[in-house]
Parts: structure tokens; C-alpha cells; sequence
């Protein structure tokens, strides 16, 4: 067979079956030359697949092109191959991967999104697009096509019931700040995009979860602490979340860990630490473990509100605080 020719294939779907061959090829052979000479038909099958999927001018690629073009890739696990062997391609490449990849990901037949369906019986594709994230080279690639999966529930649900998930904070604390920021973004879409399916799991996971979580807020990288506490303080005050709320504030651990937070050498890691702070004191049913250290520090709390961002011009964080005054007074 000639890996190498030039002929044109006879087809969108012929493309695919033939990049299938070539992917392949790439693990088979140690030479350089071969290696470089199947990597440009790689990227000359993914460049004309990508034409194919986008029609003429910016028109979407007409329905029976797209099924053509979606069944030979159902067929072949090219979507897996391509997450796999992401890093071996040319940078072009790469970039056209991701776009056949989001291309076929909504792609919709009525209420159906057969892509979706395909990727729900195979787990490891979320999972392997993932694990990207340890190769510096394709981990925005990656991140891309994890961006544009999470946006369907049942992926979501397939990567945060998985102990993958639990790898997240590796690559937040571990990787370039390009690269920190990117999975960090994914987890919180992971953690915020379906709110009713998060809050079944957050309930049933409680422990697991705030035991990475914890670790995650205590970082020494300032901008991981940062944002950490942020979307915790969007995950607490969701309604959907309302149990976990109360179990997280219920908790003398975390109300300690937030008054520490309070006098961070950060202004704006004091910001986002009141903001979880504040649904301490606005609980109206405390447990008594938080009432009484709320009590015991109420003098020192209310020195310290008083004086505490009283250059910010925010109405609604001023009459936060004027709340939680009121309310520390009255204990």
C-alpha cells in the first residue's frame, strides 16, 4: 500500500479511513524521513477533512457529507486516535484536530447528538483528553476540544465521577501559568455548567472532594489560592447547592480557615475569603460549634470589619458588610 501517494481520496470518508492507516503507520516506523513523510499526509487528510466539514465559504458542510464524515470516524475510533496521538502531529495539524473534533461534537439529528452518544460509551476519550494536560506541546489543544466535551452533561458526568477528576489540581499547580489557568477553567466547568447533576455528586462525594478542594484553596500559588476561593464562594451561595452549603458552613475547620483568610497579606484574597465568610455569619440556624466561635472573637471581628476595604466602591459589598456587622453585634 502507498502511504505516501498523493492521489486524492475519493471521499470525505475515504480520508478518514485513510488517516486512520497513516496514525497507525507512525507507531510502526523509527525512521525520521517516514516519519515526516507520513506526519504531512496526516496533515494534509486532517486539512481536507476539515474543508469538508466546513462547506462552501463559512456554510456549514451539507448533512449527508457530515454523516459520511461522522459514521467512517464512529467506525474507526479516529476520535481517540486523534486525542492519543495529538502530540506526534505537526502544529496544523493539531489545530485542525480540534476543530473536527468540536465540528462533530454538535453535530445534531433532531433532539439527538449521535457524537455525544458515541463519547458516552467510550469513557476514555474524555479521560485521555484529560491527561493531555502533562504534555505542555498540545495541552491548549487538548483543553479546547475538554472545553467544548464539558459542554454536553453526560461528558461533564463521565470526567467528575471519575478519579481522573481528582488529577486537576497537578495541572493547576504543576504546569506554565498558560496551562494552569486553561485547567482550571475546565474544572470549573466541570464543577458549574450542570448545576443539578454537580449537586447530586458534590452531596455524595462530600468528603472526597472538599479533601482535594482544601488543598487547592491553601496553595501557595497565589493566583490558584485566588481563584480557588472565588468559585468556592459561586459554588456555596448556587441554590442548587443549598446541602452543601450548609454541611461546608457547618464546619469550625473551614470557619477558621476563612478567618485567616480575612487577614491575608492579599487585599483581593481577603475579597474572595469574605465572600465566603459572610454565608457563616448570614446563616440564621448556626450550629453551635460557630456560633460560639463567632462569640468568642465578636469584639475582634467588629474592630476589624469596621476598618476592613473601607476604600472599595462597591455598594453591594458595603451593604454586605454592614450586614454582617449587625448581625455579629446582635450574637
Amino acid at each position: 500500500m502507498n502511504f505516501f501517494g498523493r492521489t486524492k481520496a475519493r471521499g470525505p470518508a475515504d480520508s478518514i479511513k485513510s488517516l486512520r492507516e497513516h496514525v497507525a503507520r507512525l507507531d510502526q516506523t523509527s525512521s525520521a524521513d517516514s516519519k515526516r513523510r507520513i506526519n504531512e499526509e496526516i496533515s494534509r487528510l486532517l486539512s481536507s477533512t476539515k474543508q469538508a466539514l466546513a462547506g462552501e465559504g463559512d456554510a456549514d458542510a451539507g448533512g449527508d457529507v457530515l454523516a459520511q464524515v461522522a459514521n467512517e470516524v464512529y467506525a474507526s475510533d479516529i476520535l481517540n486516535l486523534m486525542v492519543v496521538n495529538l502530540g506526534k502531529f505537526e502544529f496544523e495539524a493539531r489545530k485542525d484536530s480540534c476543530h473536527i473534533f468540536n465540528t462533530l461534537l454538535r453535530r445534531q439529528i433532531g433532539s439527538r447528538l449521535p457524537t455525544v452518544e458515541y463519547i458516552t460509551n467510550r469513557p476514555d476519550i474524555v479521560l485521555n483528553t484529560l491527561k493531555c494536560y502533562s504534555n505542555p506541546d498540545i495541552a491548549l489543544n487538548s483543553g479546547m476540544i475538554l472545553k467544548e466535551m464539558l459542554r454536553y452533561e453526560p461528558l461533564a458526568k463521565i470526567l467528575l465521577y471519575s478519579d481522573d477528576f481528582y488529577t486537576f489540581p497537578q495541572y493547576i499547580e504543576n504546569s506554565t501559568f498558560g496551562i494552569s489557568c486553561d485547567a482550571f477553567a475546565n474544572m470549573k466547568e466541570t464543577l458549574t455548567k450542570h448545576k443539578p447533576m454537580v449537586a447530586t455528586y458534590l452531596d455524595a462525594n462530600y468528603d472526597k472532594f472538599f479533601a482535594m478542594y482544601t488543598n487547592l484553596i491553601l496553595s501557595a500559588n497565589y493566583v490558584t489560592k485566588r481563584q480557588s476561593l472565588k468559585l468556592l464562594g459561586e459554588i456555596l451561595l448556587d441554590r442548587a447547592n443549598y446541602n452543601i452549603m450548609t454541611r461546608y458552613i457547618s464546619a469550625e475547620s473551614n470557619l477558621k480557615m476563612m478567618m485567616n483568610f480575612l487577614r491575608d497579606k492579599s487585599r483581593n484574597i481577603q475579597f474572595e475569603a469574605f465572600h465566603v465568610f459572610k454565608v457563616f455569619v448570614a446563616n440564621p440556624n448556626k450550629p453551635p460549634q460557630i456560633a460560639s466561635i463567632l462569640r468568642r472573637n465578636k469584639d475582634k471581628l467588629l474592630i476589624f470589619l469596621k476598618e476592613f476595604h473601607n476604600d472599595k466602591d462597591d455598594e453591594q459589598f458595603n451593604d454586605e458588610k454592614q450586614f454582617l456587622i449587625a448581625q455579629i453585634q446582635q450574637m
